[in-house]
This record gives C-alpha cells, sequence and structure tokens, in this order.
C-alpha cells in the first residue's frame, strides 16, 4: 500500500515538472498592440526645437486685424479678400526665423512684413517687406525680394501654387529662402524689432502653417 502510495505522489510530482508553463505576454514587437502615438507629439517636437505655432488654421487668435481686409477661415488655411489690409501679430519680435507656406494667384498682391515700427500702420517704409507680387510693375523687388532693400538673387514664380517662405532676422543678418531657394541674404540695421504682418493686397491670397522660433 505503502508503495503504491509513494508511486501516485511520484508520478503527480512528474506530471506537474513537465506541464508546459502559461505563455508569457507577447512583446510589443511580436503581435502585442504598440501605444498609440501621443496625440501632441507633433506639437511637443516644436516646443522642443522652440518652435511657437501662429496659425495652424483653426483660429486667428494672437493676431490683430489691420485694414479692411476680410479675412476667412477656409480647411486649414485663412484667406483674405476685399479690400487692402494685414493681420499682424500682438508680439514683438527680435531675432527669430518665421516659416509659413502661402497661395497666390498670378495677380496677387501680398507680402509679409516683420519688424514693424507701427503695429497699426504698416508699410514697405516702415517694416522689411518680404515681398509676394509676381507681377510687380518694378521687378527689382519682387516675389523673393525685400522692398527697398534686396533684389531677389533667383526669380521665381509663386501664382496658381502653395510656397514656402523661410524668414531669418538675426541681428543685422536677414536672410529670405523662397520654395527652397535662397533669395536674399543681406545685412542691415534699419529695424531692430517688431511684429510680423500678413499682407491682403489684391487678387488671391491665402496662408497656412504659420510658425515663429526666436533666436
Amino acid at each position: 500500500m505503502l508503495r503504491t502510495i509513494a508511486v501516485l505522489v511520484f508520478s503527480l510530482a512528474w506530471l506537474v515538472a513537465c506541464a508546459p508553463a502559461d505563455d508569457p505576454a507577447p512583446a510589443a514587437g511580436d503581435g502585442a498592440a504598440s501605444p498609440a502615438p501621443a496625440a501632441d507629439a507633433a506639437a511637443a517636437t516644436d516646443a522642443d526645437d522652440g518652435w511657437v505655432t501662429l496659425f495652424d488654421g483653426t483660429n486667428l487668435d494672437g493676431w490683430n486685424l489691420v485694414g479692411d481686409a476680410t479675412w476667412e477661415l477656409v480647411n486649414d488655411y485663412v484667406e483674405g479678400s476685399g479690400e487692402a489690409g494685414f493681420l499682424v501679430t500682438d508680439v514683438d519680435y527680435d531675432n527669430f526665423e518665421v516659416q509659413l507656406e502661402f497661395f497666390v494667384n498670378v495677380e496677387a498682391n501680398s507680402g509679409v512684413f516683420i519688424r514693424c515700427q507701427d503695429p497699426v500702420l504698416i508699410a514697405a517704409d516702415n517694416c522689411y517687406e518680404v515681398n509676394i507680387f509676381d507681377t510687380r510693375p518694378d521687378q527689382t523687388y519682387r516675389s523673393g525680394g525685400i522692398v527697398n532693400f534686396a533684389a531677389p538673387a533667383t526669380i521665381i514664380n509663386t501664382g496658381g501654387r502653395w510656397n514656402a517662405y523661410e524668414i531669418v532676422a538675426d541681428g543685422s543678418n536677414l536672410r529670405v529662402t523662397l520654395n527652397g531657394a535662397l533669395t536674399v541674404d543681406i545685412e542691415d540695421e534699419t529695424y531692430t524689432t517688431g511684429p510680423i504682418a500678413l499682407q491682403y493686397g489684391s487678387g488671391t491670397v491665402m496662408f497656412r502653417n504659420v510658425r515663429v522660433r526666436e533666436l
């Protein structure tokens, strides 16, 4: 009897030892669902890089309306119409880089004004006007140039498509890049600080994805 019980105990112990263990939870790369990326991952990256979004297509917070233009939010861009006018930041910028995209038709008159001296009177004679005007009568300061200061090094026609501007104001150094081409690189100390303004002059003018990084 004792021998039989001993055999049974030994058999049970052997079965337990040989039974397969529960499967481990699958690793993230082995079929398990990976964590969804954080919704604000892009925003966090921008923050780490120092970029601040000025216009993302959802509202005009942080912009003052100057002049008589009508500005309408459409999809992810803002479109100007009617009389001439500006969207002007409510913050002054000294040394910075601004990036934006714009769409114009061939005849459109627009521009990006930086270091403006009067936030309610925006003009080429009290700001640096980075021009958007392919058909400007005086072609010296057409699209890609800075009116009264620098002609564009490369002739780029912007009408009928989306274009990208990168504008750097770093002390006296002013650089303009249009669609990846460096069009202006000059030294000038006329204006040192002021708001940024987006212009509606005439034609079809749209802006989107406007952001700034202080240097």
